[in-house]
């Protein structure tokens, strides 16, 4: 039986989200796809995850998520952790579960549920689905929702073995140490889910990962961040944190309403992949532009 050892290292780490780049014409740019998860994987990460939010999961059709898991395990190649984003109505998420086991990822994310009626027992029945589906993959719900209750994770967890994490993402370190407490701290491996910019706070709450997506701009910069927060030096993960406060402060601004904007924008002053994103999202104005190319510029990312 799995142990899920690989797995839950692989979450204590940084956790990259994939963008999914389109050509002029809108469609799914398979090719610059291929080159930005191997420009990853090149610059040392090792834990992946496709069909996220910084993805445009809920942009992407059921195909062109089914080809990004396929060609994320293509190009990660060994040595590298595969976690693909599933979602929406349960039905669909197992069949994306099952979908990625069978193109060899090792771990999926369970999205928000995005219902606007959700209970405790309903969360939990909805996360143990997707997990009896794929008993040979680690499962990693994503939370979001402060309404949700540690116990209610601890819950899961006792019904499903395989549910192996959590990445958090409700923006309050607090509510974080509580829920963590409440679900059991040794039981799960927590990844701060809100990235950089809220890392060093999860961290001292108990977080061992984060996820990024300013990894896929700069992976010398998040991998730095993480080694400073694996030895407990704060002041050196604090120094990371005023190099890219700016820029994760921008993806934040009303409501996340330019997330993937930015890293796309900072994608393409570097000439990696076009800026165009889909509706609800919208591309950055030209001054906003010129601001997301100096701060790149003054990483001088290789």
């Amino acid at each position: 039986m799995n142990d899920f050892a690989a797995q839950r290292a692989a979450l204590a780490d940084v956790v990259a989200i994939t963008v999914s780049p389109f050509d002029a014409d809108g469609a799914f740019d398979r090719d610059v796809y291929r080159t930005l998860v191997r420009r990853l994987v090149d610059g040392g990460v090792r834990t992946l995850t496709a069909n996220g939010n910084t993805s445009e999961f809920y942009s992407l059709t059921l195909e062109e998520r089914r080809v990004e898991t396929e060609l994320t395990v293509a190009e990660a190649g060994d040595g590298t952790q595969v976690i693909v984003g599933v979602g929406q109505d349960a039905t669909t998420a197992v069949a994306a579960a099952r979908h990625a086991a069978e193109a060899g990822a090792s771990m999926v994310m369970v999205h928000q549920p995005v219902n606007p009626y959700v209970s405790q027992d309903g969360w939990i029945e909805y996360h143990r689905l997707v997990a009896e589906a794929v008993p040979e993959l680690g499962v990693v719900p994503y939370v979001r929702n402060p309404a949700i209750e540690g116990a209610s994770l601890a819950r899961l967890g006792e019904l499903s073995p395989n549910v192996v994490g959590a990445k958090y993402a409700v923006p309050d370190p607090v509510r974080f140490a509580t829920f963590a407490r409440d679900a059991g701290r040794d039981r799960f491996v927590w990844v701060a889910g809100l990235a950089e910019l809220y890392a060093p706070a999860y961290f001292a709450c108990g977080a061992t990962g984060f996820t990024s997506g300013l990894v896929g701009v700069a992976p010398a910069i998040s991998r730095e961040m993480l080694a400073a927060l694996r030895v407990g030096d704060y002041p050196a993960a604090m120094r990371v944190w005023d190099r890219i406060r700016v820029f994760e402060e921008l993806r934040a601004a009303r409501q996340s309403a330019d997330n993937v904007t930015v890293v796309k924008e900072a994608l393409a002053a570097l000439g990696l992949c076009r800026r165009d994103v889909r509706p609800p999202s919208s591309v950055l104005p030209e001054p906003s532009r010129a601001a997301v190319a100096a701060i790149v510029e003054g990483w001088e990312v290789a």
